[in-house]
């Protein structure tokens, strides 16, 4: 038992010194490696399907090269068809903000004159300043948050060689995929195997099942929002809609998020006509019932593991240590570190910390004990401790 505990005390040292190295050179590259793990989430993604085009045939690289192509058109012709709509509709969002000051201003003087008037300020100018102050901060925050977004992830690598460099990572790791996973295969200690690439199937089911599921779910619910909020009239929404499908992997504070602007947009367009209000909020509404009720259990499902606080937590850390770079890390780490967590856990419920005391020894191969033969579905008796009686069952 003494051996044992020294072999585990000493993987358990090797591995923490591995994870801790590893988190080290993340934090002192993040700054560069934004394209490469653009690359490797690209080719992880990808290697189903290049491993379906090899059983029609296709060798590897000519696989290969046709995801790759297919892939950097149709990302290309969304990017060329939904930027300038985007980009159109940030320019007029920012043009019309001072007229949705203005709205406000006169919703605010109208609500003064009814019975809740007593919660505005007195002084006009007063609220005036509040709703500049308002605009000024949160412009400030938006540019803030951009600036590091640029800084921490674009200081190295600009814009155009992103492009460049992770189509080039993605095609070269595509290609040697099979043959990565087989060399590290072949690393993992002989006496661990079974339960590393145990562990290693439940990290990759559960990475893969809530990415793909969850881009799944952001996709329609992005379309759904983008299309049903521009048929109604509002201003921006297809910016709007996209822009909560984009976050909607966040629990609650995207689908919040939108909802928000939505009907803030909403309220400052159509009053006082407070239906197309009320539709509006009603097709976040109809959205949640979707997500929640079809979305989320067909294509994400229960078996991923995450919990929304874990997530979120996951987020903000990974995002707090690594810039852009841990928002892209984020979700895949906290799916591998749930597994491992939840491995932990079984063992130590299995272990004499567990129990308190020494768990008891198993029998030798080749030792006296009792066999038990199941007949008709029944156990029967060992032949020591069966009744005189009784005459032996023939199998």
């Amino acid at each position: 038992m003494t051996d044992r505990s020294a072999l585990i005390r000493r993987q358990v040292l090797f591995w923490s010194i591995a994870a801790a190295v590893l988190v080290l050179l993340l934090w002192i590259f993040a700054g560069i490696l934004l394209p490469f793990v653009l690359g490797a989430a690209i080719a992880y993604f990808l290697d189903p399907v290049a491993d379906w085009f090899e059983r029609r045939g296709l060798s590897r690289v000519a696989a290969t090269g046709v995801i790759l192509v297919l892939f950097v058109v149709i990302f290309g012709a969304i990017i060329g068809i939904i930027v300038p709509i985007i980009g159109g509709q940030v320019a007029g969002l920012a043009e019309r903000v001072p007229q949705y000051v203005d709205k406000a201003q006169l919703i605010a003087e109208h609500f003064r004159t009814g019975p809740f008037g007593w919660l505005l300020p007195d002084s006009q100018t007063n609220l005036k300043q509040d709703f500049a102050q308002i605009v000024s901060e949160g412009t400030g925050i938006v540019t803030s948050f951009l600036a590091s977004l640029w800084s921490s992830s674009l200081a190295v690598v600009n814009f155009v060689s992103l492009f460049v460099v992770t189509p080039v990572v993605a095609f070269y790791l595509l290609i040697d995929w099979d043959r990565m996973i087989a060399e590290v295969d072949g690393w993992i200690p002989r006496q661990h195997i079974d339960t590393v690439r145990r562990i290693a199937r439940d990290i990759d089911r559960s990475v893969a099942g809530f990415v793909r599921g969850q881009g799944g779910v952001c996709l329609i619910l992005g379309t759904f929002y983008g299309v049903s909020l521009t048929l109604v009239g509002l201003n921006f929404g297809l910016l709007i809609g996209l822009f909560t499908g984009l976050i909607a992997f966040i629990p609650y504070i995207g689908s919040a998020t939108g909802l928000i602007l939505s009907v803030g947009v909403a309220f400052f367009q159509f009053w006082p006509e407070w239906p197309w209000v009320l539709v509006v909020l009603g097709i976040f509404i109809v959205g949640q019932f979707i997500e929640g009720n079809i979305l989320q259990p067909k294509l994400v499902g229960a078996s991923v593991g995450l919990h929304p606080v874990w997530l979120m937590f996951a987020l903000f850390a990974f995002g707090a240590l690594f810039g852009f770079v841990g928002l892209l890390i984020a979700v895949p780490a906290a799916a591998a570190v749930g597994v491992l967590v939840r491995f932990a856990l079984s063992q130590y419920l299995q272990s004499e910390m567990y129990y308190g005391r020494e768990l008891p020894p198993q029998p030798a191969v080749g030792s006296e004990r009792p066999v038990t033969i199941e007949a008709a579905g029944a156990p029967v008796a060992p032949r020591e401790e069966r009744p005189a009686s009784a005459a032996p069952k023939r199998v």
